[in-house]
């Protein structure tokens, strides 16, 4: 009885054997054949769709530097090159591969509802994003300030050395940076005080009335016709401005390269008032006078 149940599973077990033996011969096959019709078909389109990926690649890069070649033979501005040129690129770059993915046999169509669906998502979470990419575009294309300009815009002044697509750089005079979104610049208010050559230095000077007022006028028009960064025209403006309760105020508007505002400003404030204590003009200042009664002050 022992060896007939030995025997019965030796069987069992070289029946088994060979069931596996012929499942894995017809795997192989089933393998091979697949590969091969993978190799002879896909397999060929994957490699022509790789050289393809490379050469666009290549050409894209040849045709983004001719764009840029022919912006700047045109003297396009550095930051609207750049803009152009990402822009451009990706652009380009997308339409390639969306052309590789359909020759490769994917459904466009599912893909294109995929994404619509998932722009519309992204889109709702990213409004104030987008809107700091629309006045990125917007500032490009009005250019209402470049690279290099002083502004002010709200409670923010400094001179712009970037232009990105969504903030834009200020530099303060301190050397703060300061990053402002696009948004804001685009939908608000701001003064450019670089968009103009030339700019008009206004100062008050205020003196006693017991000074001779010709005098006076004479000492700021010899001060201003020496200082060798103001202009000659316009003319210079001085002329009394108001009777002060304490004081007769002088103001002097003078004209200068826009690049030369602050080193005048600060030149004529010293230089007044040095040749004012020269010429004996007094400047006048808060003061307090006392009078005393008799009778007001007791001594104990």
């Amino acid at each position: 009885m022992p060896n007939t149940t030995e025997k019965v599973a030796q069987d069992m077990a070289n029946n088994f054997s060979e069931e596996v033996s012929k499942l894995s011969s017809m795997n192989l096959d089933t393998m091979a054949d697949k590969f091969i019709e993978w190799a002879t078909v896909s397999g060929v389109k994957l490699l022509i769709g790789l050289i393809i990926i490379s050469i666009g690649l290549k050409l894209i890069k040849k045709l983004i530097k001719h764009f840029i070649i022919i912006l700047e033979k045109r003297d396009v501005d550095v930051t609207l090159r750049r803009f152009l040129q990402s822009l451009i690129s990706g652009a380009l770059k997308g339409l390639l591969f969306i052309f590789i993915l359909g020759y490769w046999g994917f459904d466009l169509a599912g893909m294109a509802a995929i994404f619509a669906s998932a722009g519309v998502a992204i889109g709702l979470a990213l409004q104030g994003s987008l809107s700091n990419f629309a006045g990125g575009f917007i500032i490009l294309l009005l250019r209402p300030f470049k690279v290099g300009d002083y502004i002010e815009a709200g409670i923010y002044g400094g001179t712009v050395e970037q232009i990105g697509l969504f903030y834009t750089q200020l530099v303060t005079i301190d050397n703060k940076l300061i990053l402002i979104p696009n948004g804001t610049l685009s939908n608000g208010s701001l003064i450019n005080y670089s968009a103009k050559s030339e700019r008009r230095v206004d100062l008050t000077f205020s003196v006693g009335y017991e000074n001779d007022l010709s005098h006076v006028k004479d000492v700021l028009t010899n001060i201003v016709n020496r200082h060798v960064l103001i202009l000659k025209e316009p003319v210079p403006f001085i002329s009394v401005s108001a009777h002060g309760p304490s004081s007769v105020d002088f103001v002097v508007r003078v004209w200068c390269k826009s690049e030369d505002y602050w080193a005048i400003h600060f030149d004529l404030l010293e230089q007044v008032k040095l040749k004012f204590d020269e010429e004996q003009i007094t400047i006048p200042y808060p003061q307090m006078d006392l009078h005393l009664k008799k009778g007001d002050l007791k001594l104990e």
